[in-house]
């Protein structure tokens, strides 16, 4: 069983915590962000130091303050130093660049990909083959870098594609007669 919940959230200068019944409202130099606490976990500042109050003796109390304290540290890091995920096109011709607020992609189809950015989210293209999202909300961006990945998966044969910086893409040979 995990410990998480048992571990403080740290709460560094410069960001404010707001505790409104189950709201809680995270603010700092990056943003602003909100969400709502399930009814078994409620949340006790001392300090500089946020820490998940919950029945102990209740198991799905017990997975819900993991998740709660999970979800507070990362809006607390949001907001404060943010998060990004870069990623790579690799292929013939595969290009991307930001024209204004939408990212403009040309992955070898009959047109180019016009991805306009949500709002709370910044995409830099800082070569013709590099992307990266920037932005508070660690599911935001994760989500962003996903549907942009969507548009052209890297394929096993040759690894052609939109693939995270880090990923790996396991090739497969080509078929033999």
């Amino acid at each position: 069983m995990s410990r998480i919940a048992n571990n403080p959230v740290v709460i560094p200068a410069g960001v404010d915590i707001n505790l409104d019944g189950s709201n809680i409202t995270v603010k700092g130099s990056k943003g602003q962000l909100t969400q709502n606490l399930h009814k078994a976990v409620s949340c006790e500042i001392a300090e500089n130091a946020l820490q998940v109050i919950w029945d102990k003796e209740d198991k799905k109390a017990s997975a819900q303050a993991g998740t709660a304290r999970a979800n507070i540290h990362n809006m607390v890091m949001g907001v404060s130093v943010g998060f990004e995920k870069k990623l790579t096109l690799v292929g013939v011709g595969y290009r991307a660049q930001v024209k204004g607020k939408a990212l403009s992609l040309s992955l070898g189809l009959s047109h180019p990909v016009e991805y306009p950015m949500p709002d709370g989210i910044t995409i830099e293209s800082p070569s013709q083959t590099e992307i990266i999202v920037k932005g508070s909300d660690k599911q935001q961006v994760g989500q962003v870098s996903a549907e942009i990945r969507a548009y052209r998966p890297p394929e096993p044969y040759k690894g052609k594609g939109i693939r995270y910086a880090d990923e790996h893409v396991a090739r497969k040979e080509a078929k033999k007669k």
